[in-house]
């Protein structure tokens, strides 16, 4: 079988290569996956960001759909030819997370997506949306879920409110179309207004060009009569978050999803206990939440935007893309290659 290894650390120490194709012991199941798609969190892997203690040599990238393939003893909840995908932390199943849960990643401390079998404990993997191609089902794990949370799960967004999303990344657009679907006004970034009709054809109704706007922050209380937004999808970290505070509501949600811009910054403590606001950290999901997910998808027939394609072989140009943000919505890699 043929997967990728990451070697040393940069994308030149990916490696493609011929393996044995495993066999699954009691409660497991080997999976053939067809598909995966790339998060920022599998490049900050791949270049040591993420953790500079991964394991190495490992398979890369967290997120990856296609079917069950063998059934080991013992497991009776899955059958060859059920349609799965991965899950970004396989050990947090309900509940909160706790360090133990949270140091179990996908494609970072156990291996990854990036190759054609891999045989896993029965509960490493859920079953996918009915309606979505492997491909569509492969961008769910870590972008979608996340964006779920932070929508769904921890603002509980509701019809009627405001919700703003950062840039056009795969979080950011799954964020706009959970918002959307709510019934929630939802504004949106970006530096480019082609990507601004991206989101816009998600569901937001107010696109703003941050290049020629610095302060939207100020632009999006302005759109709001001066109410501000119910909840900030905050992707950007150090360089966005005191433009966020301007157009948050008081009473308002700051979910902490991302750090493009930078790990560490100065910032209003002032404003965010005066507003009376919530700044939450958001890291994935629990598997409770992922199927909560999945049955809304198929219910209402969403699917993910894909950008860009590769197969893979090309991960390395992928992930480079990746790098230099040149993406909108998702980054698929074929894994029939």
């Amino acid at each position: 079988m043929k997967q990728v290894l990451l070697e040393q650390f940069g994308l030149d120490g990916l490696r493609q290569q011929e393996s044995p194709c495993p066999e699954p012991g009691p409660g497991q199941v080997r999976v053939r996956w067809r598909h995966a798609s790339l998060n920022y969190h599998d490049l900050a892997a791949v270049l040591g960001m993420a953790n500079p203690r991964m394991p190495l040599p490992q398979v890369p990238l967290s997120d990856g759909a296609g079917h069950i393939d063998a059934v080991g003893e013992g497991v009776g909840q899955w059958q060859v030819g059920d349609a799965v995908t991965s899950r970004f932390f396989p050990h947090w199943d309900a509940g909160r997370p706790s360090l133990s849960v949270l140091r179990q990643v996908t494609g970072e401390t156990v291996p990854g997506v990036a190759t054609e079998y891999a045989v896993l404990d029965a509960k490493a993997v859920l079953a996918a949306p009915g309606h979505l191609t492997s491909e569509e089902a492969a961008c769910l794990p870590c972008a979608a879920l996340t964006a779920w949370r932070a929508v769904v799960e921890e603002a509980a967004i509701g019809p009627g409110q405001r919700v703003l999303v950062q840039g056009s990344g795969g979080v950011s657009l799954f964020a706009a179309q959970f918002a959307h679907l709510l019934g929630a006004e939802v504004f949106a970034i970006s530096s480019q207004d082609e990507r601004l009709a991206v989101l816009a054809g998600l569901g937001a109704r107010h696109g703003i060009n941050y290049r020629q706007t610095p302060e939207w922050g100020k632009a999006v209380r302005r759109l709001t009569g001066g109410a501000g937004v119910d909840l900030v999808v905050e992707v950007g970290g150090a360089g966005t978050l005191a433009q966020s505070l301007e157009a948050v509501a008081v009473g308002g949600h700051i979910s902490m999803i991302g750090v493009l811009t930078g790990l560490a910054a100065p910032v209003s403590t002032a404003r965010i206990m005066a507003m009376n606001v919530t700044v939450r950290g958001v890291t994935v999901g629990n598997g409770e939440q992922q199927r909560a997910m999945h049955r809304a998808l198929a219910l209402h027939g969403l699917r993910p935007h894909i950008g860009a394609r590769f197969a893979l072989h090309e991960m390395r140009e992928a992930l480079a893309l990746m790098q230099a943000s040149g993406h909108t919505g998702k980054i698929c890699i074929n894994l029939d290659d």
